[in-house]
């Protein structure tokens, strides 16, 4: 009825007024106008509309019906949006405040990021935030939100939008303060907390360090509803993620640390089911409509604020591991909680987990260990499979006792496993956890990774795309070819393989820092009694090492050199003729230029007759990226 040509407008708007009350019922009500092909029919109706004044209430009402189908989250997004009818919508945001409502709430559910900048919705936002209505400013944030979620393009464009001599994330400031609604603070600090996160204002912007941070702590106290703490909480965590002064300001401002253990001990007393949000939330899918899941809500909104406070400083991580029974709440909602709580508890572990002190004492005494590999096992959740594989890489650092424990619970087969995942994030994870196991380890553990791993395995990690796994599998082969002994009975095994992979290294189009790694590989096979041969055998090899000794490129002139220094050292058997070779080759020529460098770096390391020999020893400290 409403495509048909000969239905004059008066039908069409009632028509429109039944579908928008049917939209506006439950989400399964919604969704069936969707199924039934609803959407098209309203898009097409609005550019029929144009800008005729006696079609202003069917206009209205298509708007109202295609807002409310929006609100319910049942609809996707256009693929793309038609330029004329997404220009069409933007200007019907410009006026009267009912259309500007739905406009806005329609953008922020069906919201494309670059599209809607580049068709002028940034400037549409701007004078939304102005208007003195605030169902207009609400949604009109919940659209900046969306814009600017991960997105630093548009974030850099929106941050430069001025209305009425103001830029947008001063407009925002003004919807923080105290006397707005507790949504409305809540929606204007998740616009900016989500344009700093991209980049587009920094950490020390008074707009985030001291107006943001402290409105987000604000909505986490008790007096605000259920939905509101949890939300605040989350962005919270958000916002301080990354930053070790915003982590720091947090942790001090309002006693955060403590006010999070009221989350942790929540329950229901007298549930209001009421309590949940009124309205679409672009940055939130959790659901409230059940107050039996009110406790896990907040849970997981505590963890993941331990999470983010603690992922830097020392201090605050101490504060927060001596928040009462913080472990025994990890540990069981690692084992028994949801899969949200399970990730939330995982991360917590994880930024804890780079304490060395916590690592010796409170993750021992509760044997932190067995939940998370158990995790690992079992869990088919990719991104919890990453963090927890994160965390496992500092319980495997030599300084914690949890390694030996790990070893003996078959962790090097699984990781070894862990490493054929398609995902390079697992990959990188498993490699790293592999490498902290190989460090210092006795040589019945470096037998085992590579058997398990076997020489085919590091040949394809070797040529992976991600070249942080190229480097970290270049450091696990540091780490195996440590130890004299070691050394000679790896490359007796070994050694044509790995002899190939340090070629192959060398050979391809990679950066110094990849190369400087092949090259210390080199030099601590050098460092073997008989695993020597594998180089001075190899002229191609050697070579090479003197190609690398002239480049003008400092770091591997000098891991060249060291590779050269342990192959002539007098005190070893068979130096004699090494040197003799290499002075055939006229490597002493290359040594004699090299004296006259200017860099005291590599004149150090090879001075009086090459005393120092380079073992190479690759070792990883907790200040990685995990």
């Amino acid at each position: 009825m409403l495509k048909a040509p000969d239905s004059d407008v008066v039908l069409k708007t009632e028509i429109t007024i039944v579908l928008n009350s049917l939209a506006k019922g439950l989400p399964d009500y919604a969704a069936a106008l969707v199924q039934a092909g609803l959407l098209p029919v309203l898009w097409e109706q609005l550019e029929l509309c144009g800008g005729m004044s006696s079609n202003r209430v069917f206009t209205q009402m298509v708007l109202c019906c295609l807002r409310s189908v929006y609100l319910q989250g049942c609809a996707p997004p256009p693929p793309t949006w038609n330029h004329k009818l997404l220009t069409t919508l933007i200007q019907y945001g410009y006026s009267p405040p009912k259309n500007q409502e739905c406009v806005a709430n329609i953008l922020a559910s069906a919201c494309r990021q670059q599209q809607l900048v580049d068709s002028g919705g940034g400037n549409l936002v701007a004078c939304m935030l102005c208007s003195p209505y605030s169902t207009v400013q609400l949604p009109a944030l919940h659209c900046l939100a969306a814009l600017c979620w991960n997105n630093e393009r548009v974030s850099s464009v929106i941050v430069n939008i001025r209305y009425g001599g103001k830029a947008i994330p001063d407009l925002v400031v003004t919807l923080m303060a105290r006397d707005r609604p507790f949504e409305m603070q809540l929606a204007a600090a998740a616009s900016l907390t989500y344009l700093h996160r991209s980049n587009a204002i920094p950490a020390d912007d008074p707009k985030i360090m001291y107006k943001t941070l402290q409105c987000l702590v604000r909505l986490c106290r008790r007096d605000c509803s259920v939905w509101i703490r949890v939300e605040a909480a989350t962005i919270l965590s958000y916002l301080t993620e990354v930053d070790m002064e915003l982590q720091k300001t947090a942790s001090m401002t309002d006693h955060l640390i403590v006010l999070m253990t009221y989350y942790l001990k929540y329950q229901v007393e007298t549930p209001n089911y009421t309590d949940s949000p009124p309205f679409f939330s672009p940055f939130s899918t959790r659901k409230y409509n059940n107050p039996n899941q009110w406790p896990e809500l907040m849970k997981e909104a505590a963890l993941k604020v331990y999470a983010s406070l603690s992922a830097n400083d020392e201090d605050i991580r101490k504060k927060v591991i001596e928040t009462e029974g913080l472990m025994n709440i990890l540990l069981c909602s690692i084992s028994n909680g949801n899969s949200s709580v399970q990730l939330a508890a995982v991360r917590c572990l994880h930024s804890l987990s780079r304490s060395v002190q916590t690592l010796r004492t409170t993750f021992q005494d509760h044997t932190v260990w067995k939940p998370l590999l158990n995790v690992l096992k079992t869990s088919s959740c990719e991104e919890l499979i990453s963090v927890a594989s994160s965390t496992l890489c500092n319980l495997l650092l030599e300084f914690s006792p949890s390694k030996e424990n790990i070893l003996d619970q078959g962790g090097i087969e699984f990781l070894c496993g862990l490493t054929r995942r398609p995902h390079p994030g697992l990959r990188l994870n498993a490699v790293w956890a592999l490498m902290n196991m190989a460090f210092q380890a006795e040589h019945r553990v470096k037998a085992s990774i590579l058997h398990n791993l076997g020489t085919d395995q590091i040949f394809r990690l070797l040529s992976d795309s991600d070249v942080n796994i190229l480097m970290k599998t270049l450091g696990l082969l540091r780490n195996l070819l440590s130890t004299k002994t070691h050394i000679d009975q790896i490359m007796q095994g070994h050694g044509k393989e790995i002899m190939q992979a340090i070629i192959l290294i060398l050979e391809g189009e990679h950066s110094p820092d990849v190369k400087e790694q092949a090259l210390c590989i080199l030099a601590n096979i050098a460092d073997g009694d008989v695993a020597k041969s594998a180089i001075m055998s190899n002229e191609d090899v050697l070579k090479k090492l003197m190609n690398y000794m002239v480049m003008p490129n400092v770091k591997l002139q000098i891991a060249a050199t060291f590779c050269i220094s342990n192959l002539i050292w007098s005190v070893e058997i068979g130096a004699y003729e090494r040197q003799a070779k290499l002075r055939e080759m006229e490597v002493d020529k290359i040594l004699e230029s090299l004296l006259n460098t200017t860099d005291h770096n590599l004149f150090d390391k090879f001075d009086r007759n090459f005393g120092y020999i380079y073992n190479g020893h690759s070792k990883f400290y907790m200040e990685h990226k995990h």
